[in-house]
């Protein structure tokens, strides 16, 4: 299989190693040329130690090249960049090819899943998502991991598990797109507050505490939204929110660390100026979406006062106490 991967970041390159195990031919696309370059002499990542770039990989900075005869697209660019990927994108897919999006979070401004960005520009039901706890860090080890795959289209399904599928990746399949996203993301704003626990020097116990509720939240998110409240309990829910919940590793639970230590702004804007922080942005995205569907979610509201408000982060401690 011919497979263009559009995201030159850490998990681009950890899901084109997985492609390239599975004997298949993959281009990775980046915008940078100084990058491209970089790549293809130096054949390694900063973020990712020990890692060597396969040289069956091939490296380009054109959109249409990485398109042209690929049976699937896989998108894996920030969340911040999908629509103007897809604007560009358009012009290139054709009615055959299949798409992946590995990417999470929810579009600022416009409150849309990445597979409604998508949906926008190109006219396609071959479209599936991924998620689940798969940091990339990890997934280059060649050690198990789980993946929730969720599409509409039978025949995409098929060819994203030939795609991922092997002897260390495992895939459950759904059809409930929005519940995957949805959590994809909300695990992210879960994994602010499982950092600020940590600053706040709170206990497993505290921690395991907030994991519970969270778990009972996000089924109350799904609802809202009328998805499958069983989809709480897959890859995409459950196991990523205990992944994201429970390492330095993930962007946002370090961030939420910074916040419930009470570190000054000037650090919190530097941290953020430097680091994707996808459960930042997705904050306000849900805060609003959840206010528009007149969905109460306690937990929610708390995290983003205490984040975009300032309020102070040990109310945290108490909230989980009276929270009903």
């Amino acid at each position: 299989m011919k497979i263009g991967v559009f995201g030159c970041g850490t998990y681009g390159m950890a899901l084109s190693n997985i492609f390239i195990d599975n004997k298949h031919d993959v281009t990775i696309w980046t915008r940078s040329e100084d990058k491209k370059k970089e790549i293809e002499k130096e054949r390694k990542i900063a973020k990712l130690e020990n890692f060597v770039v396969p040289s069956q990989l091939k490296v380009t900075t054109s959109i249409e090249e990485c398109c042209k005869d690929k049976q699937l697209i896989v998108i894996v660019s920030p969340a911040s960049s999908v629509d103007s990927l897809c604007q560009q994108l358009k012009s290139y897919i054709t009615k055959d090819q299949h798409i992946l999006i590995a990417t999470k979070g929810i579009e600022q401004g416009t409150g849309l899943f990445m597979h409604s960005i998508v949906e926008k520009y190109i006219n396609t039901e071959k479209i599936a998502v991924i998620s689940g706890p798969s940091f990339a860090v990890d997934l280059i080890t060649r050690k198990p991991a789980g993946l929730s795959l969720a599409c509409k289209s039978a025949e995409t399904t098929l060819f994203v598990r030939e795609a991922l599928c092997n002897q260390y990746i495992k895939v459950r399949e759904t059809y409930d797109i929005y519940g995957v996203e949805i959590c994809g993301s909300i695990k992210n704003v879960i994994a602010l507050a499982a950092g600020m626990l940590e600053g706040l020097k709170a206990n497993d116990s505290t921690k395991a505490m907030l994991i519970t509720e969270a778990v009972h939240d996000m089924e109350q998110i799904l609802e809202s939204f009328n998805c499958d409240k069983r989809t709480v309990l897959s890859f995409a829910g459950i196991g990523d929110l205990l992944l994201t919940c429970n390492s330095p590793k993930s962007r946002n639970y370090s961030f939420g660390k910074l916040i419930g230590e009470r570190i000054d702004k000037e650090k919190i804007t530097e941290y953020l100026k430097n680091t994707t922080v996808e459960g930042y942005y997705t904050l306000e995205s849900i805060y609003q979406l959840l206010k528009d569907k007149q969905a109460y979610i306690p937990i929610i509201d708390l995290i983003y006062e205490i984040i975009v408000e300032g309020k102070d982060p040990e109310l945290l401690l108490m909230f989980l106490i009276i929270k009903s």
